[in-house]
């Protein structure tokens, strides 16, 4: 049986009133949900620009082509309309509980030809790797390796293998992806 709206309000009250009576009940004893301990932002991970490894800067060499130095290190991240003999290579990892790692490489040109470079000092491809995983447990991956003593558990009973014979022909041509235009 419903109770009606009047009855409903009433309940309302005495509860209300039961819940502000009490002496017990205090906002001061919940915990506080804006602090760090129970609540922490997610931050994203902002990498950012051109990784270089140090094995790539060992690389560069006077006298390179623009496009060599390209294919070197890739497209650079900051060229600028009004520094066109220069390449800035930028790199920038920010990530939670890590110091923020930043590197830059910049590249000057004579021409189309390579005069110097100014690089800070580059980690390489293994240390980057290494860094990148610091904040990560480390797992083990299971082995994923079965005796031969193990599959002969889950070997088919030669009764049931079926034979040569049995099975169709494999197609010798595949029918077109699309029907004919008509």
């Amino acid at each position: 049986m419903p109770v009606p709206v009047s009855g409903r309000a009433l309940l309302a009250s005495f509860l209300a009133a039961a819940l502000c009576g009490c002496s017990g009940f205090s906002l001061s004893n919940l915990p506080n949900v804006t602090s760090a301990e129970i609540f922490t932002p997610y931050k994203v991970e902002v990498v950012q620009g051109n990784f270089v490894a140090s094995e790539q800067v060992q690389l560069l060499k006077e006298g390179m082509s623009r496009a060599q130095v390209r294919d070197l290190l890739g497209t650079p991240m900051i060229t600028s309309i009004f520094r066109g003999e220069r390449w800035d290579y930028a790199f920038t990892l920010r990530r939670k509980g890590v110091h923020t790692q930043s590197r830059r490489l910049t590249v000057y040109f004579k021409g189309d030809v390579m005069e110097r470079f100014q690089s800070d000092p580059m980690p390489t491809e293994a240390e980057f790797v290494a860094s990148l995983d610091v904040a990560r447990p480390v797992v083990t991956p299971p082995l994923l390796e079965a005796s031969p003593e193990s599959l002969k558990a889950f070997a088919l009973p030669a009764a049931t293998q079926p034979k040569e014979a049995e099975l169709p022909p494999l197609p010798v041509s595949y029918p077109p992806l699309e029907a004919p235009a008509r």
